[in-house]
């Protein structure tokens, strides 16, 4: 499902976001609640970014100073596994990138994007599917202003 969001587009750039683990939730501009093998997921657009809940595991990868940690390329605790990737593109390769992911939004069964008004490539994309145990998402962060993509995969092995 790709929406249209009526709220500013705070994000700056890959490196401004930050990561954690356990944040309390905060107010979300959109939200979708999915089960996907039996797990509950709840898909959480940010007017910052996103937040996942999955179980007990709330991840949230945003442009909130006071969240300390930078996104990792790749963070591990049992039960949880997360990596990221930044993509630096040129302006045709970008615009082709995010034609890609609102495809791919429209297309994933569980998923949610928003494009925030201002500039046709500013999308926040998650989308959630099962996983052996448990249940997986990725999500993707495209930032018009600068080329950038960043994009997360997320396993949870719920116990």
């Amino acid at each position: 499902m790709l929406v249209d969001l009526d709220a500013p587009y705070h994000d700056t750039n890959a490196r401004d976001l930050r990561f954690a683990l356990g944040a309390p939730l905060l107010p979300a501009l959109r939200e979708l609640a999915v089960d996907v093998g039996g797990v509950r997921v709840q898909l959480r657009l940010l007017g910052a970014s996103h937040q996942v809940r999955c179980g007990s595991v709330t991840e949230t990868v945003a442009y909130l100073p006071a969240l300390s940690a930078a996104v990792p390329d790749a963070y591990a605790l049992p039960g949880y596994r997360f990596r990221a990737e930044v993509r630096r593109l040129g302006p045709e390769a970008f615009a082709a990138e995010c034609a890609d992911l609102r495809r791919r939004a429209e297309a994933e069964p569980h998923a949610l994007a928003g494009a925030f008004p201002g500039a046709r490539d500013a999308l926040t994309v998650l989308a959630a599917r099962p996983a052996a145990g448990g249940a997986a998402w990725w999500t993707a962060h495209a930032y018009p202003q600068t080329g950038e993509l960043v994009l997360t995969e997320t396993t949870v092995t719920l116990a």
